[in-house]
């Protein structure tokens, strides 16, 4: 592996805020959202001598089927080109970019020893240190699985007994909760709501962008979504009716249609405004999701819309529950 240099003035301002290590324990899934196992990881990013270098090391602890493909006898290394625009991977464990929009990253690369191409979203939530991370694997075109989890940052973890005992707890948290499944609530009425940021495909922030996501449950499978997104010139108000199958959704009209599929506490939809040409690829987190009768109350949520074909904007934050 050679060391890539980073751009003159020193590392870009993703790399700035991803320093330090970053503990997880995303949670493995098949391609129809079946919980398989876990992989401990603890990765970190390193600028140095004007150079950047991309480190991951941990363990897939089960895997099912897939263990063969996602365990490898060795720690991930890989050289950056680090830039605002831009992050090229230059292997040899990784080969691809990735794209920053503001604490949102969306990178497509190639892993030759799992040997899939990998499209992996990290968005780093506002208090810096938490990080809500998946990585959709394909062969081809095709989903063979995902991985996907919430990682914590250290800087002292080696040297700090009490970190290291918050990290435990991090990790013993994400054992608990990784497998739980995607759901929303069944029988409460309520709202989803927060200020999320809104960038455009340039990756220049276009302002704030109220949220609302407005739940009236008509059965155990059927809920009514009256959505409105309001500010920087993204204004909408759009009604759906979502319906559960399982680890499947489908969105049935009349303001939007399309589906998503879950894996474990993520749901990726994808769905078609009616009457017009934008698309939006999505992924929404269940930060509080935990194992029980409840759905959980926070949601980190990142929407990529297109117009036409076109990437036009990048819509990300998180949005909390009330009960109404």
């Amino acid at each position: 592996m050679s060391d890539t240099p980073a751009p003159a003035g020193g590392p870009s301002d993703w790399q700035r805020r991803i320093t330090g290590e970053w503990h997880g324990r995303p949670s493995l899934f098949d391609a129809a959202g079946t919980w398989q196992g876990f992989e401990d990881i603890r990765r970190s990013s390193e600028y140095a001598d004007g150079a950047t270098v991309y480190r991951m090391d941990g363990g897939l602890e089960g895997g099912g089927p897939l263990a063969g493909r996602f365990r490898l006898a060795a720690p991930f290394a890989f050289g950056v080109t680090d830039g605002d625009d831009s992050r090229l991977y230059r292997g040899p464990d990784f080969h691809g970019s990735g794209q920053p929009y503001g604490s949102f990253v969306d990178a497509r690369y190639y892993g030759p020893g799992w040997q899939v191409g990998l499209n992996t979203w990290n968005h780093v939530l506002s208090d810096g240190d938490t990080q809500v991370y998946s990585s959709m694997l394909y062969q081809g075109w095709t989903v063979v699985g995902c991985f996907n989890g919430v990682y914590w940052r250290t800087t002292d973890h080696d040297t700090d007994p009490a970190t290291r005992q918050e990290i435990a707890a991090h990790l013993a948290a994400e054992t608990r909760c990784g497998p739980v499944p995607w759901i929303l609530p069944t029988k409460e009425a309520g709202i989803f709501t927060g200020e999320c940021e809104l960038w455009g495909a340039d990756q220049k922030p276009l302002g704030t962008v109220r949220v609302e996501d407005r739940l009236t449950p008509l059965d155990l499978l059927r809920t009514e979504h009256r959505v409105r997104w309001s500010g920087g010139g993204l204004d909408r108000d759009t009604t759906v009716v979502r319906r559960r199958d399982g680890t499947r959704e489908f969105w049935e009209g009349p303001g939007a249609w399309g589906s998503a599929q879950a894996f474990g506490r993520a749901n990726y939809p994808v769905w078609h405004f009616a009457g017009d040409d934008v698309r939006v690829v999505g992924r929404e987190f269940a930060l509080d999701a935990t194992p029980g009768m409840g759905a959980g109350g926070r949601l980190a949520v990142t929407y990529e819309l297109f117009t036409g074909q076109t990437l036009s904007t990048v819509l990300h934050g998180v949005l909390d529950w009330t009960t109404t």
